[in-house]
């Protein structure tokens, strides 16, 4: 990359700060959580506004490379050394119409800032299973979360989106305008511009029932395959997981399970306490006595549930005792990894007739590892399949995530609004061949 020349355009046209290696903040501010990539590059830029973004998008074009774009920190899956790097955690506006039941945020805004503005009406977004996680970001690669068994995928529930595109244009993406980018963006991730804007549907949900309940990890195989056969007559508003995971070994932990090996049953129902008591007593009393139990009622924005870090992720149609018994053997001691099995289903296997390439809507379970287990993979292969575009990290598998028909149809959208890949330091779809599609950007 030239750094000359894209310090030079950004030193003209960009009114937020500008970060050249040794300068402060720009430490901070290359970094990725995700460990296998350490990203050098040649400058960081914090937008303020949409005419940075253009500035950076062109700044980028100019001096012949991609541009890598991070909002709230979780980066990028492919080093961005020597290119420019352009960070958008400074727009973080968030504005809310409970009247539409919509909000509008800006590419830097948190779930929990949306919770918050959201809250006082009555209303929920789609959120993940962390506060702290980008909006943006998560919605674009598809967003699963609590609510998502009631309402669908994050993407799901996109209306429309500002987007500057690899040209510097800023259009706005909706089903009357760009319908085609409109559809890319719904779970096509970061390939096609860089979002300045975003605006989704809220729901009415004020409160909901919530809580974890620990058993014996002794009795896991048993519990898990009436967990198997339970959830198929579950509603979509109840959404639920198994964890194996080991409880600390420290004064704060409940007598019980301090420093024991237990599977957790978590539960979030958007509905009331009494419904979802009996909706769990059928599972709860087949679990035996629970060793700990905290299911309550709360504010949805307050129902931090958490999740698996995802190092190894199985998508999963349906859990045979074959597989059941390799979850078991990888988790079920002490010394294992932690690992979720949760329920998908619901909404999101029914989109609308115009939904986005998010999914695979056809998963019933995922089992999530927090780090990686080759035995289990190995285990699982017979019955997995396919990628969730939030839980990959390896790029070279961005494939995965669609079926043929919508990566075949990515790749044309891709082509028509960044033919030169401008926008490639992400899960990455190339551009389809010049004669598959018009050029738009």
């Amino acid at each position: 990359m030239s750094t000359s020349i894209a310090a030079r355009r950004l030193h003209a046209d960009f009114a937020g700060p500008v970060h050249l290696p040794g300068a402060t903040g720009y430490e901070r501010l290359r970094g990725t959580p995700f460990a296998p990539v350490d990203p050098r590059p040649a400058l960081v830029a914090e937008a303020t506004g949409t005419e940075d973004v253009r500035a950076a998008v062109l700044a980028a074009r100019e001096a012949g490379t991609g541009l890598a774009v991070q909002a709230t920190g979780h980066g990028t899956h492919t080093a961005c050394d020597g290119r420019l790097l352009l960070r958008t955690s400074r727009m973080a506006g968030v504005l809310v119409d409970p009247h539409r039941r919509l909000a509008r945020v800006g590419p830097g805004t948190r779930w929990e800032r949306v919770l918050a503005a959201a809250a006082p009406f009555g209303l929920a977004g789609l959120s993940g299973s962390h506060p702290g996680v980008g909006v943006t970001g998560y919605t674009l690669g598809g967003g699963m979360g609590w609510l998502s068994r009631a309402y669908g995928f994050a993407a799901d529930s996109v209306l429309r989106a500002q987007v500057v595109t690899a040209g510097g244009r800023l259009v706005t993406a909706s089903p009357e305008s760009h319908p085609d980018l409109f559809w890319a963006l719904r779970g096509g991730g970061g390939n096609f511009g860089v979002v300045t804007a975003l605006e989704f549907r809220l729901y009415p949900v004020a409160e909901v029932f919530a809580g974890t309940a620990c058993f014996p990890a002794e009795r896991a195989a048993e519990i898990v395959a009436r967990y198997r056969d339970w959830i198929g007559g579950v509603p979509d508003e109840l959404s639920t997981a198994l964890v194996f995971t080991s409880m600390p070994d420290a004064p704060e932990a409940h007598p019980s399970v301090r420093g024991r090996r237990v599977l957790q049953l978590k539960v979030l129902y958007a509905g009331e306490a009494g419904q979802a008591r009996r909706l769990l007593r059928p599972l709860t009393r087949a679990a035996g006595p629970a060793l700990t139990e905290d299911f309550r009622a709360l504010p949805y924005a307050e129902a931090e549930m958490g999740g698996t870090a995802p190092a190894q992720v199985d998508l999963l149609e349906e859990l045979p005792d074959a597989a059941i018994a390799a979850i078991v053997r990888a988790a079920g001691s002490d010394g294992g990894p932690a690992v979720e099995i949760r329920h998908w289903a619901g909404a999101m296997g029914r989109p609308g007739p115009e939904a986005g390439p998010a999914g695979p809507r056809a998963t019933r379970l995922s089992v999530i590892a927090d780090r990686r287990t080759p035995a289990l993979a190995r285990a699982l292969r017979p019955y997995s399949g396919g990628a969730f575009l939030n839980f990959l990290h390896d790029p070279a598998r961005t494939a995965d995530a669609y079926s043929g028909a919508d990566h075949r149809r990515l790749a044309d959208v891709k082509r028509g609004y960044d033919p030169e890949n401008v926008f490639g330091l992400v899960h990455n779809i190339p551009p389809a061949p010049a004669a598959a599609a018009r050029t738009a950007g």
